[in-house]
């Protein structure tokens, strides 16, 4: 958690339009960081388990590119990291990214970085700042946002 903590503050850094705190998200315990486009999105439908439509609506109320460190549950006991965009285009799970290991899960709407594909990797920090900036630079590409804006020259 620590290490992956200083590889969201770097991959922060270079943003320089709205991104958040590198956060434990109360909702599910994910350790997470999301850049904002600076556009408004949709109204968010909501759907999510335990949590009320308003606060979605509100938490959605702008596009983003959101990542993040979930170390799993009883259900779902394998931690990952994760990069998803909202609102999300058609074409976003179809970009390329890296490790070759991550992968788009339909299902979810997200990529995907196994932790144990990480922790087997020659330099594990690399790996994760490779993953969250190529998941970044697919949300940027299929939403059109406006790069040169957002980004250290």
């Amino acid at each position: 958690m620590l290490k992956a903590n200083s590889v969201f503050h770097a991959f922060r850094s270079d943003f320089v339009g709205k991104v958040s705190p590198v956060h434990l998200f109360w909702g599910a315990f994910d350790l997470a960081v999301t850049r904002f486009s600076g556009k408004s999105a949709p109204l968010h439908q909501g759907g999510m388990p335990n949590m009320p439509i308003e606060v979605m609506q509100e938490a959605y109320s702008q596009e983003v590119c959101s990542a993040g460190f979930w170390p799993g549950s009883k259900d779902s006991p394998m931690p990952v990291f994760y990069s998803y965009a909202y609102p999300g285009d058609s074409h976003f799970g179809k970009q390329k990214v890296l490790p070759k290991e991550a992968f788009y899960s339909t299902e979810m709407g997200e990529f995907f970085l196994k932790y144990e594909d990480l922790i087997k990797s020659e330099n594990p920090e690399k790996t994760l700042f490779d993953f969250l900036q190529t998941t970044y630079e697919a949300a940027a590409k299929t939403s059109d946002w406006d790069r040169a804006k957002l980004e250290k020259g």
